[in-house]
């Protein structure tokens, strides 16, 4: 039997073989810690982080909805950055709850993916 953080690392493997991030549409890549979420957008070609934003500082509300908060900020980032398109690596986590309302929040700002 395997652990969940088994589980997570051979999902996260299998996606990060398919995409990869670029100058002109980087991967927006997801962590979240138990009370936390952060998000990058990443060059792989260069191995650069273009952009990021995270839940730290931010309070009020459920974690859903700070997510959703974080969304919104690294969509502004990205707008400031010249970004309209990325590809979302949602890093081995389930497409719900915190990560989906990050995705949401960041979709409704103007990014593309």
């Amino acid at each position: 039997m395997i652990s969940k953080i088994q589980r997570r690392n051979k999902i996260k493997t299998r996606i990060r073989g398919k995409i990869s991030g670029t100058a002109a549409r980087p991967r927006m890549s997801v962590f979240r810690s138990n009370k936390q979420i952060y998000v990058q957008l990443v060059d792989d070609l260069a191995g650069k982080t273009l952009a990021a934003a995270s839940s730290k500082g931010l309070e009020g509300g459920t974690k859903s909805e700070i997510a959703a908060k974080v969304g919104e900020a690294i969509a502004q980032k990205a707008q400031a950055a010249g970004i309209t398109e990325v590809v979302f690596d949602r890093n081995g986590y389930l497409f719900h709850g915190r990560v989906k309302s990050l995705a949401d929040a960041a979709r409704n700002g103007g990014l593309k993916f």
